[in-house]
């Protein structure tokens, strides 16, 4: 087995015990990117010289017999809207080309200190604003799975770089499942933890109410060792939750027999595929062969929760947006007047997706509009909250598809920015209700009218839980992976060989 094959897990206790250097562990990695970047496309800026100086710390602090922390050598890469000191950090735009973090996140940092090595930052669709990682201003990322399809986004980068091999781990950040959407899409474990969990200092906010940081990984046991080493209170962060960090990735074994599970009945309203459904059906009867109890429940607010995120959401990214302006950073077009100046560097900076949320913002922040959309948007979003509150009276967790289908083609949707919006159909509402939600590979499903083509792709379990109730979620979504794990593990090595690394990243138009 080559060394980029490996868990984190088992990076960090090999690293640990001498069996291996972090170096060693870093140089298969950044030779399995050389190897496959050019047919992916998850990278914007490869760290080598950082990465090297930090896997070289962690192989000193082991020499001196110190603790170089629970992720002892294990490399992970950042989606490109977390700052780390003296890095680019563009978010996917040319309104930051060129732009230099002045400081480093809370959750890169503590990565750092628990002995991560970062490798890189990785492609997302301009400001997290997509469901694709097609809407970046630098280049189309690519589905290992498939490289004419999407890897879902807008943590597209991140989920790529974890599914074909080139990073043990990533962060991205979910905002309506940027996160859970591409770990479905290329078959890996992606977590977005309770809102207040993980600190959000450092991380360019799209929508402030919403956004969280949160792991991709090949396992749940390694997205539970990252969650442990981000996790915990923040002083910079006013939102953060002042909850002890759990050692989620040592208490995953706990039996779930008894465990109550409640299936919304309002998400196969949604459009789910056959296929999709079909996996969904034997993961949940995988779980009930486990002793967990499933029955059918019912959220009625769900049916709204598509259309409230598309207030909320786009009216935060009109005021946080508001500050790239050309006066402080990132780019400025000079013009006859400050008006000027204003219109052409948000017009050239800004690309068509990120312009088209700003107008629907502002039109739903307006005067005469405030009440009619986003103070109506506002109280739905409590009685969805309140929704998932009397749910979890009677249920441990919520299960559901993550995505209605599988991946789709590379361009297949760019006509209807509506049908791309509909690819959060599944997500949105966990992050409008600010509870943890866990995406596991569950199966593989054809592409929708492709049915006896025997392409398969995979397709992922949702598990929602209760507020600061991640343990419970990564319980259950550990006994998941058994069940999928040797179809998951074959299919997986016979993607990563055949990658096609002749293609070239296509610079977007």
């Amino acid at each position: 087995m080559e060394l980029w094959e490996l868990s984190a897990w088992e990076i960090a206790e090999k690293v640990k015990a001498k069996e291996i250097s972090a170096q060693e562990v870093l140089e298969a990695h950044l030779s399995r990117i050389s190897e496959v970047e050019p047919a992916v496309c998850a990278f914007l800026s490869v760290l080598e010289a950082e990465a090297r100086i930090a896997a070289s710390r962690v192989d000193a602090k082991i020499a001196k017999g110190e603790d170089p922390g629970i992720l002892a050598g294990v490399p992970c890469a950042l989606k490109d809207n977390l700052n780390m000191k003296g890095t680019s950090c563009t978010c996917g735009s040319k309104m930051l080309e060129g732009y230099i973090s002045p400081y480093t996140a809370t959750a890169v940092a503590r990565i750092s200190e628990q002995g991560g090595v970062i490798t890189g930052k990785t492609n997302m669709d301009e400001f997290a604003m997509g469901s694709s990682t097609e809407r970046s201003a630098y280049m189309v990322t690519r589905n290992p799975w498939d490289v004419d399809r999407v890897p879902g986004g807008s943590s597209g980068g991140s989920g790529a770089a974890v599914a074909s091999g080139m990073s043990a781990l990533a962060l991205g950040s979910d905002t309506g499942g940027s996160i859970r959407q591409p770990a479905a899409f290329t078959g890996v474990v992606g977590i977005k933890p309770t809102y207040g969990r993980v600190s959000r200092y450092g991380l360019v906010a799209f929508a402030s109410s919403l956004d969280q940081i949160g792991p991709l990984a090949r396992s749940v046991r390694d997205a539970a060792l990252l969650l442990e080493a981000i996790a915990g209170f923040d002083p910079a962060d006013p939102t953060s939750a002042e909850r002890p960090v759990v050692p989620w990735s040592k208490r995953l074994g706990r039996p779930v027999k008894g465990l109550r599970a409640g299936v919304p009945k309002e998400f196969f309203g949604f459009g789910v595929t056959e296929g999709v459904r079909s996996a969904f059906s034997n993961a949940l009867s995988h779980l009930a062969d486990m002793g967990v109890i499933i029955e059918e429940t019912s959220l009625p607010s769900l049916a709204y929760a598509l259309d409230v995120y598309y207030v909320i959401a786009p009216a935060e990214a009109s005021s946080n947006l508001g500050r790239f302006d050309g006066v402080r950073y990132g780019l400025s077009k000079r013009g006859k007047g400050y008006l000027d100046m204003y219109r052409e560097t948000r017009g050239e900076g800004f690309g068509p997706e990120v312009r088209r949320r700003i107008m629907l913002g502002t039109f739903a922040l307006s005067a005469d509009q405030y009440e009619a959309y986003y103070l109506r948007a506002a109280k739905i979003r409590t009685l969805i909250r309140r929704d998932f509150e009397r749910a979890f009276e009677t249920y441990d967790v919520l299960l559901s598809p993550t995505t209605p289908t599988v991946a789709f083609k590379i361009g297949e949707e760019s006509g209807d920015p509506m049908t791309r919006y509909l690819a959060d159909v599944m997500t949105v509402s966990v992050n409008l209700a600010g509870i943890p939600a866990l995406s596991v590979p569950c199966g593989f499903a054809e592409p929708s009218g492709e049915g006896g083509s025997g392409r398969e792709l995979p397709c992922g379990l949702q598990i929602m839980g209760k507020r600061f109730d991640e343990e419970t979620v990564l319980t259950a979504g550990y006994v998941v992976e058994p069940f999928i794990r040797e179809e998951m593990e074959e299919k997986s090595a016979r993607m990563r060989r055949n990658l096609i690394l002749a293609k070239e990243c296509e610079p977007v138009d």
